[in-house]
């Protein structure tokens, strides 16, 4: 018993909570989303209209130390309508600004992604479970649990606006031929904000490798480069990013494998437009892959998918938002026309937060 103890007081004292006897600060946050989406799918699919009701709940708990560092972590515990017990990992907040997160750090490559408009709403079309286009920008942000994430504080090395972030995990997930996990990740990000008079424009890149624990693939499980651009002038916000590279796509379901994923291309973009309390925003996406099984030469026809978003938000009262959203979709599998899987969604719904 006597061990135990000198463990715990040498843990305590190396995160300088010596004098913290009281619990920590923590706070409440989440939300409730109410709506009806109707979708209507081309030669083949299957169109219907759904009831939307999901729900948010999370706790944010942190405290800060003599020393001035600040450690905070958070518990999940409602996610999307679906009762969840999703612990987060520790940040640590430094005096000078810049953080560490350490377990569940995620990667630095998803720090290096400028802000870029999106339409809002539930909407949405189902996409083939064969298809390896990306759906978003960092699509390629995947490490193990066990690893850290370094972030600057801004102006980092001197320069104005710029920021800076590192990280890296290493895993030992047991794979087989058929499925495949991030063994050791290595990634960096950085964005760059500058004010040029009417408009405040940001840069950002991001970088990220991560191997893959099967000794059957070919490809890492990621390995990616990402460049975004954002630029905001009054009320009017424009964004556009791109991204290439490789990686492993994992398997939807438990009949599909994961894939080697190849040649992956991903545009998106983005604007919206604030006047008073509502926000009219819409955004595209235009992304392909090549996928083959795990091990084996890059597929012969190319995957695609491309999209064409609207939305309305309305700023009905403190923490109430009305929106109204609108998605065209256009699928391909393999180098053929997945009518089925392409058409369009409405939604029409209201999210209360707190």
């Amino acid at each position: 018993m006597k061990k135990e103890l000198l463990l715990a007081s040498a843990l305590v004292g190396s995160f300088g909570l010596a004098s913290v006897a009281e619990a920590a600060s923590s706070s409440m946050s989440g939300s409730v989303t109410v709506g009806v989406e109707g979708e209507e799918y081309g030669s083949g699919g299957t169109s219907d209209t759904d009831s939307i009701q999901t729900s948010e709940l999370s706790f944010a708990v942190s405290e800060t130390t003599d020393g001035g560092i600040k450690i905070s972590t958070s518990l999940e515990i409602v996610d999307e309508g679906g009762a969840v017990a999703d612990e987060g990992g520790i940040t640590l907040t430094f005096t000078d600004g810049s953080t560490l997160d350490l377990i569940e750090a995620g990667s630095a490559f998803g720090g290096g992604i400028a802000s870029i408009p999106a339409a809002s709403g539930s909407q949405g079309v189902t996409n083939t479970t064969t298809n390896a286009a990306p759906g978003d920008l960092d699509w390629a942000d995947t490490s193990d649990s066990v690893g850290f994430d370094w972030g600057s504080a801004a102006d980092f090395a001197g320069i104005e606006g710029l920021t800076f972030g590192v990280s890296g995990a290493s895993g030992d997930t047991a794979t087989s031929t058929t499925s495949t996990a991030p063994e050791t990740t290595f990634a960096v990000g950085a964005t760059l904000a500058e004010d040029l008079g009417d408009t405040a424009v940001t840069v950002g890149v991001g970088f990220i490798n991560a191997s893959s624990s099967s000794n059957t693939a070919s490809n890492d499980q990621a390995d990616s480069i990402a460049v975004s651009v954002s630029a905001v002038t009054g009320n009017l916000t424009l964004g556009a990013g791109v991204s290439s590279g490789e990686g492993i796509i994992s398997g939807t379901t438990t009949t599909i494998d994961d894939r080697e994923m190849d040649s992956v291309s991903y545009i998106e973009a983005g604007a919206k437009y604030v006047s008073g309390d509502m926000t009219l925003t819409v955004s595209m996406i235009d992304s392909e892959a090549k996928d083959a099984a795990l091990g084996t030469a890059e597929g012969t026809g190319s995957d695609k998918h491309e999209s064409v978003s609207a939305s309305i938000d309305y700023a009905v009262a403190s923490g109430v938002t009305a929106t109204l959203g609108y998605t065209d979709v256009q699928n391909t599998d393999d180098g053929s026309n997945a009518e089925a899987n392409g058409g369009q969604a409405c939604y029409i719904g209201a999210s209360i937060s707190f």
